[in-house]
């Protein structure tokens, strides 16, 4: 038999740690290769922790809602392999060990008998003072009393409850007796335990009629990443209008051909994302990562998609390798993404090497807003609502005010990094491909 040891894996490398939900085994359950054996939480997914071997849970080594970081061990695993025995540590031959004699065992045993049997007095003691301790304060004890007193452990608080009706008001064998029949109604507040309440347990939200809601475990986890990344990141932003009166007619016109063509909805976010992941080849600098002192220029362009969860949390679903997506492909991986999130059955590899972050806030009616940066990531932009607009519109004739369907772009940078030049330059790239757009354009 051979022991394996489950590890957390790596989940990307701004995740170093991992919050335990829940346990799907219990130790001496059978657990196939492949088979999920917890839970876990991180800021950007909740997933869970395959064996990569086949074997018994012998051991848990955390328990839920335990931290773990990246590479500890979470459970071991008995296998039926066969343990490479040059892992086995060697006995050093040039010691001398003598075995135990049977004089030595004798020795023991004594020396175990006698410790018990000091144990024993000294429990013996302790009880007896207490049962005199009890008959002082109680008056006259008969012996038979006193024995049944030790034997049900009756304490001196729980004795001043009983009335005596012998003589004197003796407490009786019958008395105690009576009282023993009915010990479990007793509910005298002087002999309750007493318990430790913390100021939660006092906690009354019916006293001024407020609700006390705990966070989410996931909840926990993105809080203290959203406020790691502003300790971390010199966040600076920018903004810009972007007329997308062309998008708009565009997509009003093909939606519905794609939708009954390729059975998926067409979106704006696959058209945006287009624009982002152009943008990036345009303006590299923008795909990078900081750590330490070092800049990592990144090779591949991975997309995160800020997602909305029904429990008001966020996810981050990254699309890889964006910029060689074309419109379909792009509509369908930002499609499948978005339905596993809101199901939660994101796999650890599908939050994972994220190199810039997009997040639509105009989908709730938001007309810009300023995102925190995803760590270790330079940049993040969020796209606002669509709005008709008055605008001037110029043309050979002269310029005119008409309506316009235009949206405001926000970019936060980190200007550790990345200054204002470079961001504004890039959020233009992007309103230059949307404004741009091919109403001719087919899908």
């Amino acid at each position: 038999m051979a022991k394996f040891e489950l590890k957390l894996p790596k989940m990307g490398e701004s995740v170093a740690e991992a919050t335990l939900t829940s346990w799907l085994k219990e130790v001496g359950d059978t657990i196939d290769f492949d088979e999920p054996v917890v839970e876990i939480a991180t800021d950007k997914v909740d997933s869970e922790v395959p064996s990569e071997k086949k074997g018994v849970l012998i051991e848990k080594c955390f328990s839920v809602d335990d931290v773990i970081e990246v590479g500890q061990t979470i459970a071991v695993i008995e296998t039926d392999e066969i343990e490479d025995i040059s892992k086995i540590d060697k006995i050093d031959n040039s010691t001398n060990i003598s075995p135990a004699t049977p004089n030595d065992i004798k020795s023991i045993e004594e020396n175990i008998e006698k410790v018990t049997e000091s144990l024993e007095e000294s429990a013996e003691t302790i009880l007896n003072s207490e049962v005199e301790k009890i008959s002082s304060n109680s008056g006259f004890l008969s012996p038979l009393v006193k024995n049944i007193i030790k034997k049900e452990g009756i304490s001196s608080d729980e004795l001043s409850l009983i009335s005596g009706t012998g003589k004197n008001e003796r407490i009786t064998k019958n008395d105690i007796l009576s009282f023993l029949s009915n010990r479990n109604l007793v509910t005298d507040k002087s002999i309750q335990p007493k318990v430790d309440v913390n100021f939660s347990d006092k906690l009354n939200v019916s006293d001024f009629s407020d609700e006390v809601i705990e966070m989410t475990k996931m909840g926990k986890i993105i809080s203290k990443h959203m406020t790691d990344s502003l300790m971390t990141s010199a966040h600076v932003q920018s903004f810009i209008e972007v007329d997308v009166t062309n998008i708009y007619d565009w997509r009003n016109r093909v939606k519905s051909a794609f939708e009954v063509r390729e059975g998926e909805k067409f979106t704006f976010t696959p058209i945006f994302m287009e624009a982002v992941a152009v943008a990036l080849r345009q303006y590299p600098m923008m795909n990078i990562s900081l750590s330490d002192d070092k800049i990592i220029l990144k090779k591949k362009i991975n997309i995160g998609m800020a997602t909305a969860l029904s429990d008001g949390n966020l996810i981050v679903p990254v699309i890889k390798n964006a910029d060689q997506l074309n419109l379909v492909g792009m509509a369908k991986t930002v499609n499948d993404l978005a339905k596993r999130a809101r199901n939660n059955n994101l796999k650890p590899d599908d939050v994972t090497e994220g190199t810039y972050t997009v997040t639509n806030v105009g989908v709730f009616g938001s007309i810009m807003g300023t995102p925190i940066i995803n760590q270790p990531q330079v940049g993040i932009l969020a796209f606002g609502a669509i709005r008709k607009m008055p605008s001037v519109i110029e043309t050979e004739q002269g310029d005119y005010i008409g309506i316009r369907k235009k949206m405001i772009i926000s970019h936060s940078y980190d200007h550790r990094v990345v200054n204002g030049a470079l961001g504004s330059q890039f959020i233009k790239a992007v309103k230059d491909y949307l404004e741009s757009w091919n109403s001719n354009r087919e899908i």
